[in-house]
């Protein structure tokens, strides 16, 4: 498919996005419910020289904002081009060319009324299921060019599994761009029976960005998501799972669940034919022999790692059907009605969707 980067882009997208120390989070922890608390590690050296010779400094290292038309790389330099202005790595605060600065098209959300409904938690952390015998699983990042593939998968086996969808990063363009992909698949999505939620617009750490650039992240997800479906989730999980009193209230008052997890089989640290027995070890201690009448879990994976996709899904769904568990939504095992799960927008027209 020609809108897809080439393949050494991609690699460089994918190291930005799964590459321990290149965010600066200790993926291990992520486990754990201060997981959303880590420490900020260094850039591994290679990946600094790919990305600083084109201008000056920017952005937190450097402390200036790139002049007009350039973007400011996560390492700290303004420059052109792909690995400077895609998303999550470009800072959108030293930066007037980032992607994730760029406006979905689409009705705006901001004077939506939100109403609080149900008895599932707003803007504050959520980490388990409600029900037992039941397991979320769960994918962010998406949808990507694996997601198709993983809706066939799902569909075989009579899964049900909620997408926190990224509207633009890994160089993949908007989710509402009509010409792309991404519109259908997560269409689609609903209509297969699964939940949609937000990971936001573009995959920014929340807790280091301000108000403004923390609106955008969730009003833009919002507008695409509304261009597309009509609505927009309810339910959203912070890139990264980072958070603090500041994002939780934010999102609070916006009218969001925040999902996190209790089961994470670490895919995006074992993406290789032989590693990915590591993620389902992880899932073996949590779901094989268990008591699915005392058990249950709210799960975590990524629909843009190539093994979590083709290789351990399958293997996850074929061991919930031998131990008794139920493949679910989230709002499903939260036992949250569905009308909860989203917030409709009005004028709409059905015929531009």
């Amino acid at each position: 498919m020609t809108f897809f980067v080439n393949r050494n882009m991609k690699l460089l997208f994918f190291l930005l996005l799964y590459f321990p120390t290149v965010y600066g989070i200790d993926f291990h922890n992520l486990r754990s419910k201060s997981s959303h608390k880590t420490a900020i590690q260094e850039t591994p050296p290679f990946l600094y020289d790919v990305v600083r010779r084109q201008g000056q400094r920017c952005g937190t290292s450097g402390g200036e904002r790139c002049k007009k038309g350039y973007c400011c790389s996560k390492q700290g330099w303004c420059g052109r081009g792909l690995e400077y202005c895609s998303s999550p790595a470009c800072q959108v605060d030293f930066s007037d060319s980032c992607d994730g600065n760029i406006r979905p098209e689409g009705p705006n959300t901001v004077n939506i009324d939100r109403p609080k409904m149900g008895p599932v938690p707003y803007g504050k952390g959520i980490y388990h299921c409600e029900k037992y015998g039941v397991i979320a699983l769960t994918y962010d990042d998406g949808p990507y060019e694996y997601t198709s593939d993983l809706l066939d998968l799902l569909k075989k086996y009579d899964a049900r599994a909620t997408f926190f969808v990224t509207g633009r990063n890994l160089g993949k363009g908007a989710i509402n761009n009509r010409d792309l992909p991404w519109r259908k698949l997560i269409k689609r999505m609903v209509a297969d029976g699964h939940q949609v939620a937000s990971h936001t617009w573009s995959h920014q750490r929340l807790t280091q960005i301000s108000d403004s650039q923390l609106s955008n992240q969730i009003i833009y997800n919002e507008i695409a998501f509304a261009d597309i479906l009509g609505y927009f989730p309810t339910y959203i999980r912070p890139p990264y799972s980072s958070s603090n009193e500041r994002v939780d209230s934010k999102l609070g008052n916006l009218g969001y669940h925040v999902t996190y997890f209790n089961l994470d089989t670490e895919g995006y640290l074992h993406n290789s034919a032989e590693e990915i027995q590591r993620s389902k070890d992880i899932w073996d201690d949590g779901v094989e022999g268990k008591d699915n009448t005392k058990t249950k879990w709210l799960g975590i994976e990524h629909d843009p790692v190539y093994q979590s996709v083709y290789n351990l899904t399958e293997y996850m769904l074929r061991s919930m059907r031998r131990n008794g568990f139920k493949s679910v939504t989230v709002g499903e095992c939260l036992e949250d009605p569905k009308e909860n799960w989203y917030r409709f927008v009005d004028n709409v027209d059905e015929r531009s969707r």
